[in-house]
């Protein structure tokens, strides 16, 4: 199975006013094309700072990281930011929605960013919007629409460049039970789908069991692993 993501000996190190804090420390993963990882661990084990340093948002004190062979971890910031354009989509828990735009209006932002014509941005964030089941609500702004809406199109937006990953944090941490059950199921279906690779995580257990691929991290390391996929 190809490797989306190889790590390698990651590790993330800050400093504190109290000293040095290892905040990922020797983490070694392979992230297979088109599967569905989930990232559990108690609060402050490091979780976060994994997600981040995989989209290539925060840059790794030590260690190796390759997107289908290529080096992440030597890239300069303006590379970083192309790579995430070009290859990455981020689900965050609090939605992260430009509140005086519509729900199509904010699908398109990273279309724009793209420079996509705009007739064709309308078309594929229409389009997107169906497939997560809010064409009708599609010109709502944020606050018109409730808060399961808001994370789908959050989700949609997540996917409007056809990422090969999806980086998703606490996805459902400000959901109901019921709404959570709804966005991982919308996920899980993506994934299927569309063949995207996506790494969520979350603090739920029920969440994590969704995973194909699941890691669980304690004090910055992968403690416990669960698949012949963790290196």
């Amino acid at each position: 199975m190809t490797a989306l993501l190889d790590v390698r000996n990651v590790s993330k190190v800050y400093a504190h006013a109290d000293g040095l804090v290892d905040a990922l420390a020797d983490v070694s993963l392979d992230v297979p094309e088109g599967e569905f990882v989930t990232i559990t661990g108690p609060s402050g084990s490091g979780k976060s700072t994994l997600l981040l340093t995989l989209g290539g948002l925060i840059r790794p004190t030590a260690g190796e990281m390759y997107f289908r062979g290529e080096a992440l971890h030597t890239k300069s910031e303006g590379e970083l930011a192309a790579f995430r354009r070009q290859h990455v989509g981020f689900v965050m828990q609090n939605f992260a929605l430009v509140p005086y735009l519509t729900a199509v209006q904010n699908v398109m932002i990273p279309l724009a960013l793209q420079k996509v014509g705009t007739a064709d941005q309308k078309d594929r964030a229409r389009s997107l919007l169906a497939s997560v089941g809010l064409d009708e609500r599609r010109n709502h702004l944020p606050r018109e629409l409730s808060i399961g809406q808001q994370q789908r199109v959050a989700i949609a937006r997540a996917f409007a460049n056809d990422p090969d990953l999806i980086l998703a944090d606490e996805p459902t941490g400000n959901l109901d039970p019921s709404l959570s059950e709804d966005i991982l199921g919308l996920l899980e279906v993506l994934n299927q789908e569309k063949g995207t690779t996506i790494i969520m995580v979350t603090h739920s257990p029920a969440a994590a069991r969704r995973g194909t691929v699941r890691v669980h991290l304690e004090a910055g390391r992968i403690a416990e692993p669960e698949t012949a996929a963790l290196a």
